[in-house]
């Protein structure tokens, strides 16, 4: 096929699979099968592959093609990113309406568009010359964070406008935010994965808009409705808002179909109610409506206060409440050991399910609302977010109503629970000998950025657990094969892939290792610091506060809570015994010298782009391994920035700085025989 051909066919391979997204992802009338559409994009990405010179950013096959970031870069809004006014009743929204006829001097009624509040994000998308070029949050209306990267995983978003009359700059705003049916396959996904579920939609959204790797956003199934415009270059532009709506449609940008003009504050109060009714129909969540102003040279007469227009007004929804009883308070033992209370209820059904179970924060907020066990309580269900008793009904209370004390033993292990003066969480002081935080603590232990154990997830962690095969760390690392296989849902196979993976694990880093041991305060950063500095597990183990507070990231808190772990003698055995197992990471040994040359002791890398020989999770570990310190930002004090290629705001800042650039070639040389 010749070059004008090549050319031409991906430039139709493109044309066709736009209009399918359009037409799937927007107007929901796909009008070819999925096996086609798979067919027309394996072609289009052949093409791309074998004439990489006619690759372009804004192609189909693009939309999760990026290398994960190191972080967000700062976007400032041409045009500010308002928020809005609220009203709780009908009386409040009058009063809106009466300010905007009050300042228009207007004879008549006023036609506002409604259109429903989307609990979700609110984004920028901007386009030149009708491609999308970058995306945003909102952030504090003024700056926000660019995820460009992550907005072009959502289909339904245009990569390039359709049309012929289009600005040659064009920013819409939009809310991102994740339909019921996509947040129930993401939790029956995480679920099958033994991971964490989602909460609710809303944070699931919001945590895969801000993923620095793309795939990670793609998994989520995000969608977006726009409803707004930022900066628009000179061009016709739509009259009111409510043909507004009808102008990003031809445009390509899916907007909400429960769009509506209403006369007068009456009518939108209608809406209002009959939108509430309906709300727990709609495929997503929403937490009111959003009344607008219709004719947008009225908006501009209407101007706007600081932060907010005085053309618009977001009418909520009030929190969804119903009255229960409180028939018990559980306290739960978490990872760290704290104790925290779990009301159980009898059954009540609000905010579209029924509800046996809500949080009571911590004994403080017990106390504060006088909670006690009997009582009859009101649960609020406010944003579909973990249900809370709200208040209690005194006037119900029972006269041998008893206050709810702190437990003063752990309700698992039966081990004293303190509380630190100023700590509102209380703890269990048993530590690795608490069966519950020993269950937590296994969790965390087989993570992935703790010892990354392949398989093992939370479920089955509960299953071993449940069946006495593990209680502590030590035991995961003596599994066996024949007892593993008896498990439900388990096989020969999975049980043996399960033990390789322990195995494949017991070959660490240090750093690693005392993140994984779950020692309170003692997260990834403070982990690799205390490796870096003491370079052995005995050393650590044997550290004084001093010596431990004079790492970097190591302050009176972490340094106490790693001097509490290693002089629990429970601890120490845990330890020791999966040193026994095999656990081994690079150390220095006094005996023998160190088993690698630290080469590096005194230098300090960072990390950015995509290498060409190893992952940068990789590359940081070896580098380690050599006695660098890898950071997570470049300073004046860094050593060297190794980019990689698609290297992002980190190389600016290193160019800034003066601070060296190195590269593949010169990573491998820096790494000598470690170099893969």
């Amino acid at each position: 096929m010749g070059t004008s051909k090549v050319e031409k066919r991906i430039a139709e391979l493109r044309d066709a699979l736009n209009e399918h997204n359009h037409r799937y992802y927007v107007l929901d009338d796909p009008t070819v099968s999925d096996a086609d559409y798979d067919q027309h994009f394996r072609e289009l990405q052949a093409l791309e592959e074998a004439h990489p010179e006619h690759l372009s950013e804004d192609s189909p096959t693009q939309r999760v093609g990026s290398a994960p970031l190191d972080s967000f870069d700062s976007v400032q809004h041409a045009v500010p990113m308002l928020s809005l006014g609220n009203a709780f009743s009908e009386d409040e929204l009058a009063d809106f309406d009466k300010r905007v006829i009050d300042r228009l001097d207007a004879a008549g009624s006023i036609t506002y568009v409604a259109e429903p509040k989307l609990d979700g994000l609110a984004v920028s998308l901007r386009y030149e010359q009708g491609r999308f070029v970058q995306g945003a949050t909102r952030g504090d209306g003024t700056t926000g964070e660019n995820v460009t990267t992550n907005l072009k995983t959502i289909a339904s978003i245009p990569l390039t406008l359709r049309g012929k009359a289009i600005p040659e700059v064009l920013e819409v705003r939009g809310e991102v935010f994740m339909s019921h049916a996509a947040f129930k396959s993401n939790n029956q996904r995480l679920e099958a994965e033994g991971q964490k579920c989602f909460v609710n939609p809303r944070n699931a959204a919001a945590g895969g808009l801000r993923q620095l790797d793309p795939k990670k956003t793609a998994e989520r199934q995000l969608s977006i409705y726009c409803y707004a415009l930022g900066e628009v270059s000179a061009g016709a532009e739509p009259e009111t808002q409510f043909e507004l709506f009808a102008w990003l449609q031809s445009l390509g940008f899916p907007t909400n179909p429960e769009v509506k003009q209403c006369v007068g504050y009456k009518a939108c109060f209608k809406y209002y109610e009959a939108l509430a009714k309906k709300r727990a129909k709609l495929a997503y969540d929403i937490d009111g409506v959003v009344f607008k102003v219709d004719e947008l040279r009225l908006q501009k007469e209407l101007g706007q206060r600081s932060r907010a227009p005085r053309w618009a007004v977001a009418q909520k929804f009030p929190a969804e409440e119903a009255v229960t009883t409180l028939q018990e308070i559980d306290w739960q033992v978490g990872r760290t050991g704290a104790i925290t209370p779990v009301a159980r209820l009898a059954p009540v059904f609000v905010g579209g399910v029924t509800v046996t179970n809500a949080t009571l924060h911590n004994i403080d907020e017990i106390e504060r609302k006088d909670v006690r066990v009997g009582d009859s309580v009101v649960v609020r269900r406010a944003g579909d977010v973990i249900p809370e008793v709200a208040r209690v009904n005194l006037a119900l209370r029972k006269k041998n109503a008893a206050p709810t004390k702190l437990p003063q033993r752990c309700p698992v292990c039966d081990a004293t629970v303190l509380r630190s003066e100023g700590d509102v969480v209380a703890r269990c002081t048993a530590g690795l000998s608490c069966g519950a935080q020993q269950r937590e603590g296994i969790k965390h232990f087989a993570s992935r950025k703790a010892m990354d154990i392949d398989g093992l997830g939370d479920k089955l962690v509960e299953q071993l657990a449940d069946e006495g095969l593990i209680s502590t760390y030590a035991d995961v690392f003596s599994l066996d094969v024949d007892k593993v296989a008896e498990l439900p849902r388990m096989a020969k196979k999975s049980a043996q892939n399960l033990v390789n993976a322990i195995n494949a694990s017991k070959e660490t880093t240090l750093a690693r290792f005392l993140f994984a041991l779950g020692i309170r305060e003692v997260g990834e950063t403070t982990a690799a610091s205390l490796a870096d500095n003491f370079q052995t597990l005995e050393a650590v183990m044997h550290a004084d506060e001093e010596q431990l507070q004079a790492v970097d990231d190591v302050g009176p808190v972490a340094a106490a809570s790693v001097l509490e772990f290693f002089n629990n003698e429970f601890n120490v055995s845990i330890v020791l015994s999966m040193i026994d197992a095999g656990v081994v990471f690079p150390k220095i040994d006094a005996s023998t010298g160190p088993a690698i040359e630290q080469t590096l002791v005194g230098n300090t890398y960072v990390l950015t782009g995509t290498l060409a020989e190893m992952t940068r999770d990789e590359a940081k570990a070896l580098l380690q391994q050599l006695g660098a310190k890898v950071s997570g930002s470049v300073s004046k004090k860094t050593t060297a920035l190794i980019a990689g290629e698609k290297a992002g705001s980190k190389l600016t800042k290193a160019e800034s700085l003066d601070v060296p650039v190195l590269g593949d070639a010169e990573l491998r040389e820096l790494l000598g025989p470690l170099a893969p």
